[in-house]
């Protein structure tokens, strides 16, 4: 096989539906082009609902308050799609299918933006999945406290188990497609720490006297809060793989992609709402970055609560794993039956690896929010906003008028300042955590 400019193995000819008839599609190890578009919707809504969601309340409610907060997300969430379809509408640019966001940007400017995209979309991947790592840890250490509370078991070595049991889901999990029941199980999961959170949260409102809502910190702190903050809000819905993503979606991927994002923005943003408000108002100013914390009510409640969100993110790290696991996989001809002697020992070595790293850095700095805000910065804002605006600027110019092209340019050029700004302020808190908490922290 040729190697193509953007540094993957060659390309095959998409068959099928007569208007996709002459797409080309790169070869891949993994299997593409086989799911409905409501298996994409439950990714993408798995992501927005992840555990995640539990720390919006003290992440992103906290630092920016009721009117700029509601607004905020309201406003991050309708962006976020207008961006997310600029992606999904350039999936067949050119007469090729870019099932990957690198393949994208290198088709539209060459290898040097290739190399750039994959270590922008390989960073906020690898990020987020320590953030995946550090908050199952923090569930598990919350099982732990409920039951015995004599601090012999540290957050490091509930974030080191994590490491292990994500590590075995990866080896048994061969690709992206083959979640199939494991979406459904990660629905459930979500629901029942969602459900929790908000009723225990609700009650806990209603039978407490009056919160402080006020913006915590002195001037400077709270303005690299909020700025920090900001890069929460868009976070909270991009996945920062989106192609990889709709590389799953069967024939004609374009309009499939368009209902399952139609489907994550409106139906799949809800509980993610419900909980982040509702955690913010019963619990104002001093609501936790993980919200199970601040909860109160049945130990049993609370403990399967914080077991579902622990098994939940189990599976959502493996989404946001798997553009590294297919990259992998290609690169070293790994096909045929994921059981094979040489499959499945690559997959435990590789994917070992990689996960004992992400392990390793989540047990070394366990500082929740400020993973959030640095890889909102320096990769959700680039991936997200920036390229998906001038990629598709590049792409339409011309067949844009001049209007639609100066909103797309004001964009580029807005974002682009929110990412240094963004950047600076997760950099801030990074640094003032540090000199609050020792490496390997019992957070």
């Amino acid at each position: 096989m040729t190697m193509e400019a953007g540094g993957e193995v060659g390309s095959r000819k998409a068959d099928g539906d007569e208007h996709f008839e002459g797409v080309e599609i790169p070869e891949t190890a993994h299997l593409i082009s086989r799911d409905s578009w409501a298996q994409a919707a439950f990714v993408l809504t798995t992501s927005v609902n992840s555990v995640f969601v539990l720390g919006y309340s003290g992440t992103i409610m906290v630092p920016l308050g009721w009117v700029p907060g509601v607004l905020g997300l309201i406003a991050a969430a309708a962006i976020s799609l207008n961006a997310n379809v600029l992606i999904a509408k350039l999936h067949e640019f050119g007469g090729k299918r870019h099932i990957r966001y690198r393949d994208l940007a290198g088709h539209i400017y060459g290898r040097k933006a290739y190399s750039l995209t994959w270590g922008l979309q390989y960073v906020n991947l690898f990020m987020i999945n320590t953030g995946f790592i550090i908050l199952a840890g923090e569930a598990l250490k919350a099982v732990y406290v409920l039951f015995r509370d004599d601090h012999v078991m540290k957050l490091p070595y509930f974030i080191a188990i994590t490491g292990f049991v994500c590590a075995l889901f990866a080896i048994g999990i061969p690709y992206l497609s083959a979640l199939r029941v494991w979406l459904g199980v990660s629905t459930v999961l979500s629901l029942v720490y969602i459900v929790t959170a908000f009723v225990l949260a609700l009650r806990d409102g209603l039978n407490s006297p009056a919160r402080d809502y006020s913006i915590p910190g002195d001037k400077t702190s709270k303005i690299f809060t909020t700025i920090g903050a900001t890069a929460n809000l868009v976070f909270a819905y991009n996945t920062g793989m989106l192609p990889e993503i709709q590389a799953t979606v069967r024939e004609p991927a374009v309009k499939n992609m368009l209902k399952a994002l139609y489907f994550q923005f409106t139906v799949g943003c809800l509980p993610m709402y419900a909980v982040t408000f509702v955690g913010y108002w019963a619990y104002g100013s001093s609501t936790s970055s993980y919200l199970l914390n601040s909860v109160s009510g049945p130990v049993w409640v609370k403990a399967l609560a914080n077991i579902s969100a622990f098994l939940q993110t189990v599976i959502s790290l493996h989404i946001f794993a798997s553009p590294m696991y297919e990259y992998m996989d290609t690169r070293f001809g790994i096909t045929g039956s994921p059981l094979k002697f040489k499959n499945l020992s690559f997959r435990i070595l590789v994917r070992g690896g990689y996960l004992t790293i992400n392990t390793l850095v989540a047990a070394l700095l366990p500082f929740l929010g400020d993973f959030e805000s640095l890889t909102g910065a320096i990769s959700t804002f680039p991936l997200t906003f920036i390229l998906a605006n001038h990629m598709y600027l590049m792409a339409k110019q011309n067949k844009m008028p001049s209007l639609q092209k100066s909103w797309h340019w004001l964009n580029v050029c807005f974002f682009g300042c929110m990412s240094v700004a963004a950047a600076i302020a997760a950099l801030r808190l990074i640094a003032v955590d540090s000199k609050t908490y020792n490496l390997f922290a019992d957070l």
